[in-house]
């Protein structure tokens, strides 16, 4: 017998092959999180990265106590998630951060890459 499970209506569910969707480097994100409110940083700076991974290049910091709004999220090749975001409290710098590294470990919707 198969039992069948109820997945609910608009939750994105990850697949093996969302695992090697790391963001390249210079890659951008479209706004897919529709939260309404501001996040901020977990009590640390954070770099924010042309990519999802360290070996990109730092465009930006995300500060504790900035203001930060959620995009969506990717897994990089080691596994880990991030989050491209935009940073509210300064001139709007866009990048991605490592989701470890932000409140509620970063967005909970999938970039679809």
């Amino acid at each position: 017998m198969v039992a069948a499970l109820a997945v609910p209506a608009g939750l994105v569910v990850g697949t093996a092959g969302t695992a090697s969707a790391s963001a390249s480097c210079g890659r951008t994100a479209p706004d897919k999180d529709s939260s309404s409110w501001p996040r901020q940083t977990a009590g640390v700076s954070a770099n924010m990265r042309s990519g999802s991974s360290t070996s990109c290049a730092v465009k930006g910091w995300a500060d504790n106590q900035d203001t930060l709004d959620y995009h969506c999220y990717t897994v990089a090749s080691d596994g880990s998630t991030w989050t491209y975001l935009r940073n509210e409290s300064d001139d709007g710098t866009e990048g991605w951060v490592k989701d470890t590294l932000l409140p509620g470990n970063g967005s909970y919707v999938w970039c679809g890459f």
